[in-house]
């Protein structure tokens, strides 16, 4: 067994980490069927538009894979994108029998609404929280994030957000 420079167990440290994440995933499946039953269908299409907008133009299918969800669920989401003005639709220009999903004005107006949401909720989480603390956890977790990624197949949603483009 290893011993950090803080006297902490390196397998007791990463058995705890296992027991947080797990709790972490529920708490945030919690959250999610929070905001289903505020939002309903709405919000579940809504959170199409991240992957939309992070990565451009995407067919129906990829978007599907993407977010690992059912293609029948994900269709239903985009008819509904569309009816709203927040998604069209665009010939593919490799293939004009297939159409890309392309975000709109009101789309990306509409994610911006989102994540301003989403930045109020972890404003109210870590109020109590210090500067420092708050760019450490967000700089660890950054980490934890990339070294899950680094274990999965090729995923472009896997890769770090660049808030310069979306998400």
């Amino acid at each position: 067994m290893s011993t950090s420079t803080t006297g902490v167990d390196r397998d007791s440290g990463v058995g705890t980490l296992g027991e947080q994440l797990p709790r972490f995933m529920r708490l945030m499946h919690g959250l999610k069927s929070q905001h289903a039953a505020e939002g309903g269908r709405d919000r579940a299409a809504h959170v199409l538009l991240f992957p939309l907008c992070r990565l451009g133009p995407l067919r129906q299918s990829a978007l599907a894979d993407l977010v690992h969800a059912d293609p029948s669920t994900v269709s239903r989401h985009v008819t509904l994108l569309v009816e709203q003005g927040l998604v069209r639709r665009a010939a593919d220009e490799s293939d004009g029998r297939a159409s890309n999903l392309v975000v709109t004005d009101a789309g990306r107006a509409q994610l911006d609404t989102l994540r301003a949401e989403r930045e109020a909720y972890l404003g109210q989480v870590t109020a109590g929280w210090t500067d420092d603390e708050l760019a450490t956890f967000t700089a660890l977790f950054q980490r934890l994030l990339d070294g899950i990624a680094a274990t999965l197949p090729s995923d472009p949603m896997s890769a770090p957000a660049d808030r310069t483009v979306t998400p």
